[in-house]
């Protein structure tokens, strides 16, 4: 019994532990926020994602254009003033992401769409719709080119007064990869994160080819398209306006605002986009959003590594596009 009872104890350390998912969630930048952690040791996991969630209340305090004390709203503050704001690495890094994100979609996403944003956010609230003369004189603040970067000086000058960026159509995004990147390098490569509907997925779990996610049907906050999709080390942003919205004389008004008018897209439309990581997803759902379909599709063409998916409600009808490359992300 005695050899028995040893050898027992000598085969336990080699026994392999077991390797589960455990899931997070926490309220941040305005939505639920979900990170999925896959361990063999929950205490572990949970420690991770407490780390992360801190990493998400940083970016959120430097990112967001509700609280006055962040540092895009110092940033903006500072517009008009022809100076250089020195500003931190990650909104150095966003705004650069941002600047080419502009030049690449020709406009159809620019940050500086802030002042109409607000009046839209307003509009929202107040169950009115926005002035066309407010609309107006917002748009004359309005223009990524009116964003200078000096790398010299790690700073920013925004060079018209009264702009105002807002980074809504990149920021979560942003912060889904940064937390998949942070708990890759914590030891975490198994993970995905979800901020809001912009997820950034890590190493495909073990055992299986991918992260397998849905889609939501255009206009529905709970019915998924037929099939998943499977992902791994690549990210997925869906845009569309089943929550946020103003209705004015029958039509429905995203909140989704087209740079060059200033006006809320009226597509009844679901985008979603697959990229490399979870910026490119989020700013280039935004852009599809907003240009007709056949420019979106020439844009995700030029983008290596995205893919496309457009379900349009029209005329009681749902239309589907895809980019030829969709089918490669689809769940066998």
């Amino acid at each position: 019994m005695t050899i028995q009872y040893l050898a027992t104890c000598l085969l336990l350390p080699f026994v392999a532990a077991v390797v589960k998912p455990y899931r997070f969630t926490m309220p941040k930048m305005g939505s639920p926020f979900i990170i999925t952690i896959y361990s063999d040791d929950s205490l572990k996991a949970e420690m991770a994602a407490t780390a992360a969630f801190k990493q998400v209340d940083t970016l959120n305090m430097i990112f967001s254009d509700y609280t006055d004390s962040s540092e895009l709203s110092a940033l903006n503050r500072s517009s008009g003033s022809k100076k250089y704001m020195p500003v931190s690495p990650h909104l150095y890094n966003i705004l650069q992401q941002s600047l080419n994100a502009a030049r690449t979609s020709k406009g159809s996403f620019d940050i500086t769409i802030g002042p109409a944003v607000k009046l839209w956010r307003k509009a929202r609230k107040t169950h009115t719709f926005p002035d066309s003369m407010q609309l107006r004189e917002a748009l004359q603040h309005c223009g990524y080119r009116y964003i200078h970067i000096n790398r010299k000086l790690h700073g920013v000058q925004l060079q018209q007064p009264g702009m105002q960026l807002d980074l809504g159509g990149i920021a979560k995004g942003y912060a889904a990869q940064h937390v998949v990147n942070y708990l890759k390098a914590q030891g975490f490569p198994y993970t995905m994160a979800d901020a809001g509907g912009d997820l950034a997925t890590g190493d495909a779990p073990p055992g299986k080819q991918g992260w397998h996610i849905g889609i939501n049907e255009p206009e529905q906050t709970e019915e998924l398209l037929p099939g998943l999709v499977q992902l791994h080390n690549k990210a997925i942003a869906t845009s569309g306006d089943v929550y946020q919205y103003v209705l004015h004389n029958g039509i429905k008004y995203s909140h989704i605002i087209n740079p060059a008018t200033g006006m809320g897209v009226t597509f009844q439309r679901n985008v979603t986009v697959i990229a490399n990581d979870g910026a490119t997803a989020d700013w280039l759902a935004t852009a599809c959003s907003i240009l007709p379909i056949p420019q979106a599709q020439q844009l995700i063409a030029g983008m290596p590594g995205s893919a496309l998916l457009i379900t349009e409600l029209k005329d009681g009808h749902m239309i589907r596009f895809s980019s030829p490359n969709f089918k490669n992300y689809e769940a066998k």
